[in-house]
């Protein structure tokens, strides 16, 4: 099976972009278009890898990773980030993030973003 992603932004736009870019590697992608939805998914789904905006109204996506982590601390994140704010990208980073992709965010450069994840995590899994 698969690995399932979960795209979580407040902008239909890149949620298709992002969602068209992961399936042409055959991933499968769950999308939420708010931090709360983001958190249902998590609930209700395996989640192999969440593609999460810093950006988004009343529940942002830092907001929304510190709940995120009490329940599912394994779970990698990667924030997706139109502000130029360094400050917000250091402090996912120290939270625990494992990177970010600005937007607006080209398709194969997502891709291989994702790809070299899941690489890193099997490798680690080997040892």
């Amino acid at each position: 099976m698969g690995k399932c992603i979960l795209v979580v932004d407040d902008d239909e736009m890149n949620l298709r972009m992002a969602e068209h870019a992961l399936k042409e590697d055959s991933y499968e992608v769950i999308t939420a278009a708010s931090g709360a939805q983001g958190l249902d998914q998590l609930r209700n789904r395996m989640v192999d890898l969440v593609l999460l905006d810093i950006g988004m109204p009343i529940m942002n996506g830092i907001q929304m990773f510190e709940y995120m982590k009490k329940d599912h601390p394994d779970i990698p994140v990667i924030f997706l980030t139109a502000s130029g704010d360094k400050k917000d990208v250091v402090e996912v980073l120290k939270m625990g993030a494992i990177g970010y992709v600005r937007k607006p965010f080209v398709p194969q450069d997502l891709r291989e973003r994702v790809a070299k994840v899941f690489e890193q995590k099997e490798e680690g899994s080997e040892g």
